[in-house]
């Protein structure tokens, strides 16, 4: 073999066989910021602490009208009612979707700003809302008192983690005829949840379909169920 040649095979299986890993670590900080709009209702009487219901409205009704927030849900009950309780409603932006860590953010600017009972803070929400809901119970299950999803879908990690809500009284409407989110979502949801929360039941309307809020919210009922749940008493039905 030519040596001129030989010796260039022995450098490079030299190079080869010299080659190492390397094992290192990063340490960095990436700031994000957001802006949520919202709409508060706050009851007659601040004197004394009062309930919180939070309220996530659907996909139709994101965008910088603030007044679209209240076309569903409990703001729409208060045109023709009264809720004793502080009423949360933000406005998810145009492009985006609910972040839990942003909600859970508005929540305690509001707990601190207003005469809250912080035992009494309710979740509720429709579709899009119902789904930023379900992680948004799971991500801080500590919050809440109770939960109302409604023609929502579910991800992955609240079906997983069901079991960190197994102490919230949960309250789980669908539509049947549902086109536009599957009520298997909620049937799942619904069976994984029975494995470890004796305080949970499923609503399905047979003749509903995407809008099965409507009759939920338009009704004292469900406000009042809210009002008895407490994080302290949550055994009562």
């Amino acid at each position: 073999m030519n040596k001129k040649l030989l010796f260039l095979l022995l450098c490079a299986t030299q190079f080869m066989f010299s080659q190492s890993d390397i094992i290192g670590t990063l340490k960095t900080e990436i700031v994000q910021k957001r802006e949520l709009a919202f709409a508060l209702h706050i009851p007659k009487n601040t004197k004394e602490k009062k309930p919180l219901i939070v309220f996530l409205h659907g996909s139709g009704e994101k965008g910088t009208d603030i007044e679209k927030v209240k076309a569903h849900g409990p703001f729409k009950y208060l045109k023709n009612h009264e809720i004793d309780a502080y009423v949360l409603a933000p406005q998810c932006p145009e492009n985006e979707y609910w972040n839990e860590e942003v909600l859970y953010r508005l929540i305690l600017k509001i707990q601190k700003e207003n005469n809250i009972d912080s035992n009494r803070i309710y979740l509720t929400g429709l579709s899009m809302g119902a789904w930023g809901a379900w992680n948004l119970v799971v991500a801080h299950p500590e919050t809440f008192a109770a939960l109302v999803p409604i023609a929502g879908y579910v991800d992955r990690i609240p079906m997983i983690e069901n079991c960190k809500i197994a102490a919230i009284p949960t309250r789980i409407f669908h539509g049947l005829l549902d086109d536009v989110v599957n009520v298997d979502y909620s049937i799942a949801m619904y069976k994984k949840l029975k494995t470890c929360n004796t305080n949970v039941t499923l609503t399905i309307f047979d003749d509903a379909n995407h809008d099965s809020w409507s009759r939920v919210y338009d009704n004292q009922d469900i406000y009042d169920w809210m009002f008895k749940q407490t994080k302290n008493r949550q055994d009562e039905n």
